[in-house]
């Protein structure tokens, strides 16, 4: 089990200590179930009410907004940013135990002669390698992982079980690709029969092009364009669940929340937030740093730097508006 003391714990955050604790820190916890030997943060006024009732030996305090009383046998690190702190201290304190390898390729994986495999790359078992499949140095494919003819996998990128990368794919280096994506299926695109009796496919023939440090999560789906290629932006993070449909273009450092959705050929600049659940119709585009409300629908292209939220969504304050007048109406 590892262990800091609080002055080990501080030299990690390069924040100020307040008060003292002898306690050997063990680990991290949410506020109102932490135990002695635990740290615990607080970001907020409705966290810090608790402090003094916490059974935590250290918290972590943002030292801009809160003023948090120390307390005996407890003491608390002022950091500039909580939020930060917490992630350096969860990478800290992260098991060092996961999957192995005993190989570095399976037995059980079947590999193309024509593919290529870098230095360090690991393949696990139950998993295809294609034809013409570059792997760079140190990627990782965990079992039963599926790579299509002609796809190229970046430097160190990490792959999770379940995944199908289809034909023609580029995934960028650092990458990390979690359990059960799909990328590059075909597009969503039909159109109705001469006869007006069924419909006809329109095949896709583009591909995906993922650039470097993108993170997607379970079960989320990127379809290849019809002509030229899907792209997913560096340092764009994907939740589970999500839908990227054909032709779309994602800038950099993009956010989709959970169950969100994008349509064909919709364009997201730098920094776009898509909240969960939120659904952007075909050919739209939101410019650099708007941010689309959870559950919101939207239908025309967004302002950089606007909020919208609302079903179709609107600027965010209006929509506000719009909800107190309506309870008002209600009562």
């Amino acid at each position: 089990m590892k262990s800091f003391t609080i002055e080990e714990i501080n030299t990690i955050l390069d924040g100020k200590i307040i008060g003292n604790t002898k306690e050997q820190i063990k680990g991290l916890n949410q506020i109102k179930d932490a135990k002695s030997g635990e740290v615990t943060f607080i970001g907020n006024s409705k966290y810090a009410r608790l402090w003094k009732n916490s059974s935590a030996s250290v918290a972590i305090v943002d030292n801009e907004k809160l003023n948090v009383g120390a307390a005996d046998e407890k003491a608390l690190i002022m950091v500039k940013n909580v939020d930060l702190a917490m992630a350096k201290l969860l990478d800290v304190f992260k098991p060092d135990e996961g999957p192995s390898f005993d190989k570095d390729i399976h037995p059980t994986a079947v590999v193309d002669q024509s593919a290529s495999i870098g230095v360090g790359c690991k393949i696990g078992a139950g998993c295809y390698i294609g034809k013409n499949v570059v792997l760079d140095d140190g990627a990782v494919i965990y079992p039963n992982v599926t790579i299509f003819d002609n796809s190229k996998i970046g430097k160190q990128t990490v792959i999770w079980s379940g995944t199908v990368i289809r034909e023609r794919s580029e995934i960028g280096h650092f990458c990390i690709i979690h359990n059960n994506v799909s990328i590059g299926a075909d597009g969503f695109g039909y159109c109705p029969s001469e006869n007006g009796q069924g419909l006809v496919k329109i095949p896709h023939i583009g591909n995906v092009v993922i650039g470097n440090g993108v993170e997607i999560g379970a079960n989320s789906c990127i379809d290849r364009a019809k002509f030229n290629s899907t792209i997913v932006g560096d340092g764009c993070k994907i939740d589970n669940l999500v839908q990227i449909g054909h032709n779309s273009v994602l800038g950099r450092s993009c956010i989709m929340a959970g169950s969100s959705g994008l349509a064909g050929s919709v364009t997201l600049g730098d920094g776009v937030v898509i909240g969960g659940s939120a659904s952007i119709k075909d050919h739209v585009t939101i410019h650099s740093g708007a941010i689309v409300g959870a559950g919101s629908g939207v239908m025309n292209d967004v302002p950089a730097g606007k909020t919208v939220l609302g079903y179709p969504a609107s600027d965010s304050r209006e929509t506000l508006k719009q909800w107190v007048a309506l309870r008002k109406l209600a009562k």
